[in-house]
């Protein structure tokens, strides 16, 4: 590896002291970095990420790292994340470890992870065909009405269920341990390959979550109110690009053609983060 993208958390790195220190001891090694630019929103500027780098360097938390891994979706480059926030499961470089990472990465002792990722194509009544790519969730929810949205879920074609709920979450197994979980979802190990539906508030019993082959496509609509009313909701994706659908507007979610990759050092595993992280610490 000889080119790094280099891309900071300004709020979690007051100052870039990490990120000098990180690139400080990338020139030092006579490695060339590059950094990443943001608008006046602290959003990626899409045009500005260079076309040939070898890597791309997180300094943040997981968010930073699905921001990152959403903006190069299919250039296939390998991402490692320094985290700088709580105990996280993408940015595993803790700070006081950062220049034995780094030897370890320019030495090849690491394994690069494909998480699967998620494209949804909204389909509104009103307006053109959006795309865009998640690799936590895609989230459907009502928008500012107190009234519960009418969902109607088809997979592969068929009605599989209606729903009366504030929302709906479909999500990556990497996405299992996010808004998925904390609506009652499942757990689900972040190399597996399927997608999880998982309602949020929902006025029915029998409201499990559904675990999908990562092959099936999976349509979710947003159905009439009560005395045939237009009902009003919002998409978003991690968390992010959120836009509105209304009655008769349709997401349709498959696995996305790329993978995310990213770069693991540490020889923590999946289960022991989950077992720190249900502790606490």
């Amino acid at each position: 590896m000889e080119r790094f993208f280099i891309v900071t958390n300004d709020g979690k790195d007051i100052g870039q002291r990490v990120t000098e220190g990180i690139i400080a001891i990338l020139i030092s090694w006579g490695k060339t970095c590059i950094r990443c630019l943001k608008d006046e929103n602290k959003r990626i500027i899409m045009d500005s990420i260079p076309e040939d780098f070898d890597c791309a360097i997180v300094i943040g938390g997981d968010g930073t790292l699905i921001e990152v891994s959403r903006a190069l979706h299919g250039r296939n480059i390998p991402i490692l994340g320094i985290n700088m926030g709580t105990l996280g499961y993408l940015a595993e470089v803790e700070v006081s470890h950062i220049e034995e990472a780094l030897k370890r990465l320019l030495s090849g002792e690491y394994a690069v992870e494909d998480r699967m990722m998620l494209e949804g194509v909204l389909c509104s009544v009103s307006g053109p065909l959006v795309r865009d790519v998640a690799l936590n969730d895609i989230v459907v929810a009502r928008r500012e009405s107190l009234r519960l949205i009418h969902f109607k879920l088809y997979v592969n074609g068929e009605l599989l269920n209606s729903y009366e709920a504030d929302g709906m979450i479909i999500s990556t197994p990497t996405g299992s341990t996010a808004y998925n979980l904390s609506a009652g979802g499942p757990i689900v190990e972040p190399t597996a390959s399927l997608i999880v539906i998982t309602p949020i508030c929902s006025h029915a019993l029998n409201t499990s979550s559904i675990v999908l082959s990562a092959e099936d496509e999976l349509v979710l609509e947003i159905g009439e109110g009560k005395q045939h009313t237009v009902e009003e909701a919002c998409i978003a994706f991690d968390g992010a690009d959120t836009m509105t659908m209304v009655t008769g507007d349709t997401v349709t979610v498959r696995r996305a053609a790329a993978f995310a990759k990213i770069i693991k050092l540490s020889r923590v595993s999946f289960l022991e983060t989950l077992r720190r992280k249900m502790k606490g610490n």
